[in-house]
């Protein structure tokens, strides 16, 4: 586990990191797009579209439903990942926390550069999102590079999916090294 902290300049505050292996693909974007771009969870439009209804008066009709809810929104996510063809993306080491992430690659990126980071973070469930990331700095190392990406235009909801992954994550390492 590595305890560094990735500190946003934004608002100063510090995130935990980790490395960890996920399913990435990384897209370099033309810099005149980044006033258009959005941090998103794949296939929320999708989702965004239904309308909530309320909760019946029985309990137990109530809680039989939002299970069958539940069931919907994994078989929507899960087809939704399949359909945006995140269960192709190459598996990647990363370094990543609430604010940013590095990672090591034969690509050369220059500072300031956008890239599109489309991603699976598995929980409890996977996660398919859409990250954007400015390259704050790159390092060469014969003949790969060291990126590392500061998120930019993410919401507190995204940015408390990918702190949640990183804890999980962490929490796995301590189980790990305890056995």
């Amino acid at each position: 586990m590595d305890e560094q902290t990735f500190s946003d300049s934004g608002n100063q505050r510090e995130y935990s990191r980790v490395d960890c292996f996920i399913p990435l693909e990384i897209k370099l974007l033309d810099k005149s797009q980044k006033q258009y771009l959005r941090s998103r969870v794949a296939g929320e439009a999708i989702l965004a579209d239904f309308l909530s209804l309320p909760d019946p008066e029985d309990k137990v009709i109530a809680d039989w439903l939002k299970m069958i809810n539940t069931k919907l929104n994994y078989v929507i996510r899960m087809m939704t990942i399949d359909h945006e063809g995140f269960n192709q993306l190459p598996v990647r080491k990363v370094n990543i926390s609430g604010g940013g992430m590095s990672l090591h690659g034969d690509t050369k990126y220059s500072p300031g550069d956008i890239l599109e980071l489309k991603l699976i973070l598995t929980m409890h469930y996977p996660l398919a999102l859409f990250l954007y990331g400015e390259v704050i700095e790159e390092i060469k190392h014969n003949p790969d590079f060291d990126t590392f990406v500061r998120f930019i235009v993410i919401d507190d909801f995204i940015r408390d999916e990918v702190i949640r992954f990183v804890f999980e994550k962490e929490r796995e390492i301590l189980r790990e090294k305890r056995r």
